[in-house]
């Protein structure tokens, strides 16, 4: 099969800033260097001394890295810690009245919560699911709003060595029973009630349509926090509310010890059919990876406020907001809102209002921030920021133009962050004091990650040539397996084509002539038009350089030429056009592709909608997009989207 091709050219670079350089924890291009020849020259004592310098162990390890059952690898397997402990405990010495937690309610109203005050409030929960029998091991399901006793629960199943499983609060009651019923958990903690954008969304009623069936025997108890004041069907002898758990619960906890290679959490990855996959991390190999890439990634500082717009429901959350600020004893955002409520300048009021510095978000909000109001950035202060960040997917190079200039004012680096549910920790990133940027690429591994992007062989391909992304060499916050299933963790992620040695990402990318790297989009998303083997996300990129397309998305269609033929689909700027102006408005993105890209990648068909089918987390479920461009009927449940109403728009062609 030939070469996946790279056609986006992207010649802007911008330097870090010398003041920038000379305040950053990694502190120039021979600082980056110099870590990487580090942990070339010693893997294993590289990450153990980070290990040792990061985490507070109960127990020190003696053993770094056992790979004598690969791909099952354990790392510090000997140690024992508490990760509880270590995002709260440690710091109550000397910043047991920081704040831990801003709480930005739905409504614009917050909360701010000290590290003594998250402590207590940790402690109860934990005596209070204590109470109920949970105890080491034991599976806890989270399905809760984006509130800030979200982390309050993650943190408490922490402290007591149960393993949680938060389930996105906008999944169907079918996506609950599926996962409560694959990790056989034996609580679930919800809330009477979510609210988002103003709106209330049940649910405890969700819960409850999960758990109708009879199916979900293992489940116990239902804590149910009460976020609003909406009554609710109660079962007496299974649900609990919160409140009633923690009220007379004594306010220390004694954290329960466990073992590194325990795991901490399981987090189900939503495949379009079949069974839900559980991604299995550990506990201390986490803990590293959120640690350290805070460190070096987000360059944070003691006087940092940090704010990342991701759900606790998604992997982003998890490190980067329920584990990772905390254990560097950080000042957080958590924000329950949604970013265009109650308008479209609700993350710029909010920056100003929190005074932020590290601002992470992802390209889709990013995109539709652009639609709803370009300039409005401009009428904030948003002096306080120093570092934005992306992360879900590539950015394409023009939304990355804007959020530099408009929102960073042309002077915060952009940390563009490549990594996933599996990785648990950012891979592949500009560090912000030692990389010159490119918009569009997240360009170098970390340290001690040990990158490369192969052919189907599994041999190294040339520079310019793209191929598949792979990570030779373990780390520590790799996943450990698939929950219950460790066959379909080593064939999906260690398959034999590349000798099953490797973890391969399913992401398809290229690097450049300094060895940058650019990620092309999912193999699975890589189109094959006349034996050119095309990314998506590059075509994606040519359309929305068109000043008039705020948003575009790309998949193939079979062609009985072809092979595949390319389908657009896009959201303008202005209104959605109809009748000729939508074939006139056709024709100049089809040219405008061929012009910037080649004829080869140039739309056969495309479409035009008010917005792109997503999922509340703001991803664009492409799945469904491939099937309508097929035409094919759509049987799956499209409840969990944000806007299933754009699917109509979204089935004709021009």
């Amino acid at each position: 099969m030939s070469a996946i091709e790279s056609v986006l050219k992207e010649n802007r670079v911008f330097e870090p800033s010398e003041t920038f350089t000379a305040h950053a924890n990694v502190s120039g291009m021979d600082a980056y260097n110099a870590l990487c020849e580090k942990a070339n020259a010693d893997y294993e004592g590289f990450w153990a001394e980070l290990a040792r310098d990061n985490i507070t162990w109960k127990q020190p390890f003696t053993k770094i890295l056992d790979e004598s059952n690969a791909p099952f690898f354990k790392w510090f397997e000997d140690g024992k810690l508490n990760i509880s402990y270590n995002c709260i405990d440690r710091h109550l010495a000397d910043k047991a009245d920081k704040v831990a937690i801003i709480y930005d309610k739905d409504d614009g109203s917050s909360e701010n919560i000290t590290y003594r005050q998250l402590y207590e409030r940790v402690c109860q929960l934990a005596n209070g699911l204590k109470s109920l029998g949970v105890k080491k091991g034991d599976r806890v399901v989270i399905y809760m709003p984006m509130v800030a006793d979200a982390v309050v629960a993650m943190q408490a199943c922490a402290r007591l060595g149960a393993i949680h499983s938060v389930v996105f609060g906008g999944f169907s009651a079918g996506a609950v029973k599926d996962r409560v019923k694959d990790a056989a958990a034996k609580i679930i903690i919800t809330a009477n009630e979510s609210v988002r954008g103003g709106k209330r969304v049940p649910l405890k009623a969700t819960v409850d349509d999960a758990l109708a069936g009879g199916d979900c025997t293992s489940v116990e108890k239902v804590v149910v926090l009460q976020r609003t004041d909406a009554d609710v069907a109660w079962s007496d002898d299974r649900d609990i509310w919160w409140h009633d758990l923690v009220q007379h619960q004594a306010s220390d906890c004694e954290p329960e010890w466990v073992g590194a290679e325990d795991p901490l959490f399981i987090l189900y990855t939503s495949g379009s059919t079949g069974k839900p996959k559980g991604v299995q991390h550990s506990t201390g190999g986490f803990l590293l990876g959120a640690i350290v890439s805070m460190k070096w990634v987000f360059d944070y500082k003691p006087n940092d406020v940090f704010w990342c717009t991701a759900d606790v429901g998604w992997i982003t959350g998890h490190t980067y907001i329920a584990y990772g600020p905390l254990a560097l004893g950080a000042t957080q955002v958590v924000f329950e809102g949604v970013p265009t409520y109650p308008d479209a300048g609700r993350f710029w009021h909010d920056i100003e209002k929190f005074k932020v510095t590290i601002f992470y978000t992802a390209p889709t909000a990013i995109r539709s921030l652009i639609k709803l109001g370009a300039d409005l950035p401009k009428k904030y202060d948003l002096s306080s920021l120093r570092l934005l960040g992306t992360v879900g997917e590539p950015i394409n190079p023009e939304a990355w133009m804007w959020y530099y200039q408009i929102v960073g004012n042309s002077r915060c680096p952009i940390v563009d962050t490549w990594w996933q549910t599996e990785t648990g920790s950012n891979m592949i990133a500009p560090l912000p004091g030692a990389v010159a940027i490119k918009p569009g690429s997240c360009t170098l591994p970390l340290p001690g990650i040990i990158a490369d992007i192969v052919d189907e062989s599994g041999a190294p391909v040339e520079k310019g040539n793209g191929g598949f992304l792979v990570i030779k060499r373990p780390f520590p916050s790799l996943l450990r397996t698939v929950w219950g299933d460790n066959e379909r963790f080593k064939s999906t992620y260690f398959p034999e084509d590349f000798g099953g040695k490797y973890y391969v990402a399913g992401d398809s990318a290229h690097r450049d002539e300094n060895g940058y790297i650019w990620i092309m989009g999912r193999v699975d998303d890589v189109l094959n038009v006349s034996g050119h083997r095309l990314g998506t996300m590059e075509i994606e990129s040519a359309l929305v350089a068109n000043p008039l397309v705020a948003e575009a998305a790309v998949v193939g269609k079979p062609h009985d030429v072809k092979g595949e033929a390319v389908v657009a689909f896009v959201v303008l700027k202005g209104e959605r056009p109809h009748g000729d102006e939508a074939k006139r408005m056709a024709a100049e993105l089809k040219n405008w592709v061929a012009h910037e890209i080649g004829k080869i990648a140039q739309p056969d068909d495309i479409r035009f909608g008010e917005n792109l089918p997503k999922t509340r987390s703001g991803k664009i479920m492409r799945r469904l997009l491939r099937s309508l461009a097929k035409g094919e009927e759509i049987t799956s449940d499209i409840s969990t989207l944000e806007n299933p109403q754009v699917m109509e728009q979204l089935k004709h062609s021009v």
